[in-house]
């Protein structure tokens, strides 16, 4: 019998779902059993592997401990973006930056796309803060951009996309921004390498005690991600977060996210949008 045919037995998902937990913060309720079976056939048939039981004992393995968690996590995790999505937050950011770049002292602003999946994100905002650089004279930026997910970090940088990928960017912004392929046919099309070096990539789990980031942030994109972890992981890695924030700076947050009643040092000032108030995060 086949491990399409066995299924993943409840034992063995309670099992991964702990190890979800433990590892990366992220919940999985009893109906997200299908789900994951789903996204782990294919590891399966790439590890020669005739069962979901077989695949559970490599994973728990040391060697596996080694090898697989970081391919098992790019299985488990769901990375949905798009270019300029809930576009509000960047008109809100470019209607921030005089105020933020006024505390900067002459630094570039350090923005921060947390949870960036395959880069739609950072690269807006890359984006978004050229554009107000031609404009304003001295104005200066870096982004940083993390995930749990190397396979959508690959991606990422690479900054090659579809032309409906990029259907959601104003046209100046794609013609500037935007390279088509040499191959008319091809729909294949990548981020100028103008634009890409202004954004680093790197690998961050959430659940890490310490980020190990050297530089505070004016302002921090984390939409969508909270969602998949429970109220008190919620709590602390948003904690986490305000202390890489600048006091006075800016966090987003996705539109189905609430912040209320977490004791956070933060100032709503609109849809999904808070300030740092004090230095206690």
């Amino acid at each position: 019998m086949s491990a399409h045919d066995d299924g993943l037995s409840a034992r063995d998902f309670d099992r991964l779902r702990s190890f979800i937990q433990a590892e990366f913060g992220i919940c999985l309720g009893a109906e997200k059993k299908t789900m994951l079976e789903g996204r782990l056939r294919r590891r399966l048939r790439e590890l020669n592997l005739n069962s979901y039981r077989s695949y559970c004992e490599y994973l728990f393995a040391q060697s596996g401990q080694q090898e697989e968690k970081t391919r098992f996590i790019d299985v488990v995790t769901t990375n949905k973006t798009d270019f300029f999505r809930e576009p509000r937050h960047f008109s809100s950011l470019t209607e921030a930056l005089p105020e933020l770049t006024s505390r900067c002292g002459g630094r570039p602003l350090q923005v921060w796309s947390a949870g960036c999946s395959s880069g739609e994100e950072p690269y807006t905002l890359a984006m978004v803060l050229s554009d107000y650089a031609e404009k304003h004279t001295g104005f200066r930026f870096r982004i940083l951009a993390t995930d749990i997910s190397t396979r959508v970090l690959e991606k990422a940088e690479l900054g090659v996309y579809t032309a409906e990928d990029v259907e959601p960017l104003p046209e100046a912004l794609r013609r500037k921004y935007v390279m088509r392929s040499r191959d008319r046919a091809s729909e294949r099309v990548r981020v100028t390498p103008d634009l890409r070096k202004l954004v680093d990539f790197r690998r961050l789990n959430f659940m890490e005690d310490d980020y190990g980031l050297e530089q505070k942030s004016d302002a921090i994109f984390c939409r969508n991600v909270i969602i998949y972890f429970d109220r008190p992981t919620q709590a602390r890695i948003l904690r986490k977060l305000i202390h890489y924030l600048v006091l006075g700076g800016y966090l987003f947050v996705g539109h189905s996210e609430t912040l209320h009643d977490m004791g956070l040092p933060l100032e709503p000032l609109g849809p999904a949008l808070y300030r740092r108030t004090d230095g206690r995060a």
